[in-house]
């Protein structure tokens, strides 16, 4: 098992965000996590990442109890790629991606020609080999969330952890995006996992294994996105009146509002 969830709470002040949730993820998967704002998505994620510490249950990590790891043991397991991080724009971005490597190093150790090779495969992979000389204030959005992806390939944790990838992208860009993250997720062996918070359900069809529908703070509904995005579903949970088809190219359930 890659992660193991057993009655997870969390709460901000007195609001349960987090509702003793129970979850397992196997390796292999690429899950979405979806559901309305304010769900618990994120917070799930931060919890996972150990950003959050569970108020009450447990959560393991390849057998490991999450709260035992020290940051360099969960780097080595787990890479996160936040939301509108907040970056350090005068860095440059090879510097930056280099990073990844970090959680590998003994303190002083720099790095070898493998860790740079791993960076430049990294590099070509997401195909920001033309913006290595810059900074990263000098890039768009859209390139700094691939070099985002970079870092994280570069970290080489077979869990990898995303909070809302595709967001103030426009579509050309979220489809180039979430293909991305699907090439990465299938070059990884079998060990590892990909788990991401999303907003757009017709994406989260399109690529996912496994779609887990958050309300509230709960687990709503779990299983593949035939299984989950349903009319009913749909529409208990967003309140929002929906048509489904499938999608003409690949099949996926396809939302129409």
């Amino acid at each position: 098992m890659a992660i193991k969830i057993q009655d997870v709470s969390y709460n901000y002040g007195h609001e349960d965000v987090i509702k003793k949730i129970n979850l397992d993820f196997v390796p292999g998967q690429l899950v979405s996590l979806v559901g309305p704002n304010g769900a618990g998505k994120t917070t799930l994620l931060k919890l996972i990442s150990g950003v959050l510490e569970p108020a009450s249950g447990q959560i393991h990590i390849y057998d490991q109890l999450s709260e035992n790891l020290s940051h360099k043991e969960r780097a080595l397991l787990i890479s996160l790629v936040p939301q509108n991080p907040n970056l350090p724009l005068e860095m440059g971005i090879t510097d930056f991606i280099m990073l990844g490597r970090n959680p590998h190093l003994k303190l002083l150790q720099w790095e070898s020609a493998a860790d740079f090779k791993i960076a430049q495969e990294s590099i070509d992979l997401t195909e920001i080999d033309h913006l290595i000389q810059r900074k990263l204030g000098e890039v768009s959005g859209g390139e700094r969330q691939r070099i985002m992806l970079a870092l994280a390939m570069t970290q080489r944790s077979p869990i990898m952890l995303l909070d809302e990838p595709t967001s103030n992208l426009d579509i050309s860009h979220q489809t180039k995006v979430m293909s991305l993250i699907k090439k990465i997720h299938d070059q990884k062996s079998n060990d590892g996992a990909t788990i991401l918070a999303i907003h757009d359900l017709n994406i989260a069809a399109q690529f996912s294994d496994r779609v887990i529908l958050f309300s509230e703070g709960i687990v709503a509904v779990d299983g593949t996105p035939e299984e989950v995005l349903t009319k009913n579903n749909i529409e208990a949970i967003y309140g929002s009146e929906v048509s489904i088809i499938p999608h003409p190219e690949h099949g996926s359930p396809l939302i129409i509002s």
